[in-house]
């Protein structure tokens, strides 16, 4: 029988001193005066964030919200992986699992859950109830550094899936953006038993042979092609040899926040100023989970290992429902998703971005609700 460990936060006080105190002694890297974010995380909008997060920032504000979630840790496939785990107060709930990404965590969700589970609350029906299921990827966040190597996404896919059968759930819904994208898609190829579909905020599907693009998609492409040659310098340096950036990234809090904060401006739809879609705040409690539990370098492996690792491509027979988002890095058109996925639902949305249920999170609610209604539908 599997043992699930409640688990709560209690992040020491000498934890939080520490941070303060490398943060009074951060060294900025000198920058080109106009150059802005041409050449990466700039330096007056990193030094705010820094001054937030030494002088304003209540970690224990936000540590408390985390906690008002029943937490557990367990052992899987050798690894510990961490979860919160929500009940709705409805008896017919459907059981949910979302998957977060890198550089993103459980606390992407802190504004969704509520909805999510208690609808009628939120401006929904009784029937539109999920249980839900919040696991940290193994080597990100409370699950700790992983142990081995081999933690690729089938399987942590694996993982996860034996986590909702040792919790009782016999059918289920998956979801995930990012890494949890990808590992949810997995799922849909591991455990069709129990799945009753799975729902993405970031698909993953190439152009098909012999087919003229679209002029939609060839502006997927010409992203695709800026991320490769301008926006995916972190995934090749996290993807070869993660160890050494680690160093950095666990030892100064500044880095390890120019490192995440470039990305958040990057891949939302903010039009270049970040705080159009997240306080301080957001940004400081996902960048603290990080930082207090010293995993920016341990999750980092996943590119690592995935780039390692012989992905299957056998097309995933589970209904799927896709929510595509504007300013996402991938935006593959429908056709080339129908390739690797059952669609059954596809919305296009006006705005949002890589982070979904942090910037637009009644977007996404409204999405899964309306999948899982259609997956009920005779």
């Amino acid at each position: 029988m599997a043992t699930h460990e409640p688990f709560r936060i209690e992040t020491p006080d000498e934890a939080i001193d520490d941070l303060h105190e490398r943060l009074d002694r951060t060294r900025f890297s000198q920058q080109i005066e106009g150059v802005g974010w041409d050449l990466g995380t700039e330096l007056g909008a990193l030094e705010h964030l820094c001054r937030y997060w030494r002088y304003e920032f209540d970690w224990r504000t936000h540590e408390a919200r985390l906690n008002d979630w029943p937490q557990f840790v367990t052992q899987i496939d050798g690894e510990q992986l961490h979860f919160a785990h929500i009940r709705s107060a409805e008896p017919d709930a459907m059981p949910l699992v979302i998957t977060h990404g890198w550089p993103g965590s459980i606390s992407e969700f802190l504004d969704v859950v509520g909805p999510l589970t208690d609808p009628v609350a939120n401006g929904g029906r009784a029937e539109d109830a999920f249980h839900v299921v919040l696991p940290s990827i193994p080597g990100f966040g409370f699950s700790g550094p992983t142990l081995s190597r081999g933690n690729d996404p089938v399987r942590i896919a694996g993982m996860i899936a034996t986590l909702m059968s040792e919790l009782g759930y016999e059918r289920y819904i998956a979801q995930g953006g990012d890494w949890g994208a990808i590992i949810t898609t997995e799922m849909g190829r591991l455990d069709t038993e129990h799945l009753a579909g799975i729902h993405i905020n970031m698909p993953v599907a190439a152009p098909l042979d012999g087919q003229e693009p679209t002029a939609r998609e060839k502006d997927a492409l010409a992203a695709a092609a800026y991320y490769r040659d301008v926006d995916s310098g972190y995934a090749q340096i996290q993807g070869t040899k993660p160890q050494t950036i680690g160093y950095a990234l666990d030892d100064s809090p500044a880095g390890l926040a120019a490192w995440i904060l470039e990305k958040f401006r990057q891949w939302s739809d903010c039009g270049g100023d970040v705080y159009r879609s997240y306080t301080e705040d957001q940004l400081l409690t996902n960048i603290s989970l990080y930082w207090f539990t010293r995993t920016a370098g341990s999750s980092a492996r996943i590119y690592y290992e995935r780039r390692n690792s012989t992905p299957p491509t056998q097309r995933v027979e589970v209904p799927t429902g896709v929510a595509r988002f504007p300013t996402e890095i991938f935006r593959p058109s429908r056709r080339w998703c129908e390739a690797v996925y059952d669609v059954a639902r596809w919305t296009e949305f006006g705005r949002g971005g890589h982070f979904a249920a942090m910037e637009v999170p009644h977007l996404l609610v409204g999405d899964i609700r309306a999948f899982a209604a259609q997956l009920r539908e005779p």
